[in-house]
């Protein structure tokens, strides 16, 4: 099934106040652009695991985001997304399932990153369970809210049918003012949480988010189960943004957060740890693969992060190659150095470096997340590669080295048909595409070609950046 057609079959099936939800989602045909200079209210909903808080989410946001799973916990870290609510730009947050009495430290976590999604917020949807009245745990997120001081919203979810939402008045015991019935599967009730929800939104320009530019480079943190990604993005905010658990597969969704450090800025986009197609079970694991391909697609610069202690496998250089298809530029953090003697090290970059022998361009850098090490370095290499991912060459500069190419080593003959080369023209960045025009394009064999993609690298560097080469045909009119 496509991507498409998986948000379609996600909302298609609407019943009561579907239509005018419908009808409000339509208006917005384009995403919110990320350039916006003022600041965005922000929405958080909380509550307990696997009570509906990602179908929520997502039928607000009005596209499958978080990923949603009849399995409590699916939905681990915050997340973020930017929809219209009435008219108004808001940033959702979606956080994972609140649960004060369990020993899980994952669930702990959970109940920290729900502490800090309140901090950013300025309205806050609390959603409870129409189906199963009150529990301890609701009990708990509801005095942590009233702690918190910010508008709270509260929605009875599951309310398919009238029976269950009167079933739901049960959790005006709670002590709460006002309950909203829902069926966020459905669309019940969603026009009236929405006007709810504008009518607590602060007044306009004075939201909690801090927005970024688009044009902002974006960096992908790529790479197997528990090799340190979580811990990379924790290191480089300066805060614990991302749930570290050495449990692999801790990160499930792929998130983003603002990194700033002196002239620095990137969008940090941390992926879900990525494991051969044959481990990758059918619903999380698959759906967040393939959230983090989306993520690479969207990315300038991907960060590949191997565990170098446990060494590069197969899986790795998949990713590799991953990222040099859809031609974005390629780092390779090799963590957990502070594990390894510098012998080993040593060994560690050749082995990568032989592994991903297609992506000899790649640059290699050993780090370790856990303590800081070389983390710097990792940064100025990303930041390099950037640099070259969008470095354009004059055409005069390009042809100038073309004719000492010519002179040195012309094209050889293929099957009697003499090649001419004319010249050469840079047509494109991010990554840099080079047109060569010639009178026969399919007699330039690949071992010439792959000559004259060394010689430009030789000439004018495109270090940690794939490059492209097209041959075309000369027209009559050239």
């Amino acid at each position: 099934m496509s991507d498409e057609e998986l948000e379609e079959t996600a909302f298609e099936d609407d019943d009561e106040g579907a239509p005018q939800q419908k009808k409000k989602r339509n208006r917005r045909k384009q995403p919110v652009p990320a350039g916006a200079i003022y600041a965005r209210p922000v929405v958080a909903i909380v509550g307990r695991p696997n009570i509906g808080k990602s179908t929520l989410f997502n039928r607000l946001a009005g596209q499958r985001i978080a990923i949603v799973e009849d399995v409590a916990g699916v939905t681990r870290d915050r997340h973020y997304a930017d929809t219209l609510m009435l008219g108004r730009e808001v940033v959702l947050v979606d956080t994972g399932g609140f649960d004060p009495e369990s020993d899980d430290p994952m669930k702990e976590g959970i109940a920290q990153h729900v502490k800090l999604a309140l901090e950013e917020a300025d309205v806050v949807v609390c959603v409870l369970d129409a189906t199963t009245g009150a529990t301890s745990a609701d009990e708990a997120a509801i005095a942590l809210l009233r702690r918190a001081n910010k508008p709270v919203i509260y929605a009875a979810n599951k309310a398919d049918s009238k029976a269950q939402a009167m079933a739901g008045m049960e959790l005006y015991e709670l002590g709460i003012d006002r309950l909203i019935p829902i069926s966020a599967l459905h669309g019940n009730g969603m026009s009236e949480l929405e006007d709810a929800i504008a009518a607590a939104l602060p007044a306009e320009g004075t939201g909690a988010s801090q927005q970024w530019d688009e044009a902002i480079p974006r960096v992908a943190i790529v790479g197997r189960p528990n090799a340190g990604k979580s811990s990379l993005v924790n290191r480089l905010l300066g805060e614990n943004r991302q749930l570290v658990d050495s449990r692999p597969g801790t990160t499930i969704d792929a998130i983003d957060a603002l990194y700033e450090r002196g002239d620095d800025k990137w969008v940090l986009i941390d992926t879900a740890g990525m494991r051969r197609k044959r481990g990758i079970d059918k619903g999380v694991e698959g759906l967040a693969v393939m959230k983090a391909i989306k993520a690479i697609e969207r990315s300038h610069v991907v960060v590949l992060l191997v565990d170098a202690a446990e060494g590069i496998a197969e899986q790795d250089a998949k990713l590799a190659g991953l990222v040099v298809d859809r031609g974005r530029a390629l780092v390779v953090g090799l963590n957990k150095g502070d594990l390894m003697s510098d012998v080993e090290r040593k060994k560690a970059v050749a082995r990568a470096r032989e592994v991903l022998s297609f992506a000899p361009w790649a640059r290699f850098v050993t780090v370790s997340a856990k303590t800081g090490r070389a983390v710097n370095k990792l940064i100025e290499a990303a930041n390099a590669a950037l640099v070259e991912h969008r470095k354009r060459v004059t055409t005069a500069e390009l042809n100038r080295f073309f004719e000492e190419v010519l002179e040195h080593h012309p094209p050889p003959t293929q099957k009697g048909k003499a090649v001419r080369l004319y010249y050469v023209t840079q047509a494109e960045t991010r990554p840099p595409r080079f047109v060569i025009v010639t009178n026969e394009p399919e007699a330039v064999h690949f071992s010439y070609q792959r000559y004259v993609a060394n010689a430009l690298r030789e000439r004018f560097g495109f270090e940690g950046t794939p490059i492209r080469l097209s041959w075309k045909r000369k027209s009559r009119r050239e």
